[in-house]
């Protein structure tokens, strides 16, 4: 008589439809039962087939609501909880509504977590940001800074910084097995909102100008989409990530915001210029990760150099988009 065959893992993504979110649920969708819970303002699954896989359903809700975040976490055994205000324009914007969907929607994904009979296994998106504006070969060992309160720029930064803390805290207190994870400028095809890859590179295919801010001097490190999917996927199965928090970023590929625009104009073969415009509000000068951690817990290694990425990105949004 044959063995019953082993029962696919359910997993839940709050954030799910959103640019990262769905390519962690198309990479799972082949060997795990999924659960995208969003509110679809930000819809990146367009193209992708997760809204007629057998595996994956799509469930319409908010993570404010705490008793529809724990009706979707009902029998799951993995949480990937990613649901979140994202891009500096609309933090400035909505800084208190950044606040509480960060935190209060953190506490609505933990308490449902620690209330299953079984207590699934949790990874909870942070940010770079954390570190402050000079993050320069930054670990997670390191100090965190954030800036001053009567700045709106710090309000995302303050509130990922909380929900880590939030999210350990609940691992210490409730057994929950946890781990964080903090991206360093993530970017690939499916890219929705404001990330500099996605400004850049749909305007170098209308041939329309480049902006940078003041003179794009700031220095950061790009991590291709496919890379972020195989780190976060590491954290989750990786019994040595409960615990930790785990920058996930690739050092190799840092150029300045006005090099990655030079980079797109000549992989694309615009002709648009690049010119500069002046922001009043902070920005964070370097951004580059140390990687040890994940590399020696996780065995991550990232696969795609910048100009590869690049290249696949453009192509994506010549064809995709």
């Amino acid at each position: 008589m044959s063995s019953s065959p082993t029962r696919r893992p359910v997993v839940l993504i709050t954030g799910g439809a959103g640019f990262i979110g769905s390519t962690l649920a198309l990479r799972l969708a082949a060997t795990c039962d999924v659960r995208i819970f969003d509110t679809f303002a930000r819809n990146a699954l367009a193209g992708t087939g997760l809204d007629a896989h057998p595996a994956v359903t799509l469930l319409r809700g908010d993570v404010l609501d705490g008793a529809g975040v724990a009706a979707a976490m009902q029998g799951v055994d993995q949480v990937y909880h990613l649901a979140s205000i994202a891009g500096v324009g609309t933090v400035l914007n909505h800084p208190v509504r950044t606040m509480r969907v960060a935190i209060q929607g953190t506490f609505s994904v933990l308490d449902a977590a620690i209330a299953q009979p079984v207590l699934p296994r949790v990874v909870v998106f942070s940010t770079s940001e954390v570190y402050g504006r000079q993050a320069r070969n930054v670990s997670e060992s390191d100090d965190t800074a954030v800036g001053p309160v009567s700045q709106s720029r710090w309000t995302y930064a303050s509130a990922k910084l909380a929900v880590e803390h939030l999210a350990h805290a609940f691992g210490r207190e409730h057994g929950l097995q946890v781990a964080t994870v903090r991206p360093f400028n993530v970017y690939g095809p499916r890219q929705v909102g404001e990330g500099a890859v996605h400004h850049f590179v749909r305007k170098a295919l209308l041939g329309e100008p480049l902006v940078v801010h003041n003179d794009g001097s700031q220095s950061r490190s790009w991590l291709f989409v496919d890379d972020m999917v195989t780190g976060t996927i590491a954290t989750m199965e990786r019994d040595e990530a409960v615990g930790q928090a785990f920058n996930l970023g690739n050092p190799d590929a840092t150029v300045s915001v006005r090099e990655l625009a030079e980079l797109v104009v000549e992989v694309s073969g615009s002709s648009s210029p690049i010119v500069s415009e002046a922001r009043d509000y902070p920005d964070i000068e370097v951004r580059i990760p140390s990687i040890d951690r994940a590399r020696v817990l996780l065995g991550f290694a990232p696969e795609v150099d910048l100009r590869a990425g690049i290249e696949r990105t453009i192509a994506w949004y010549r064809t995709g988009a």
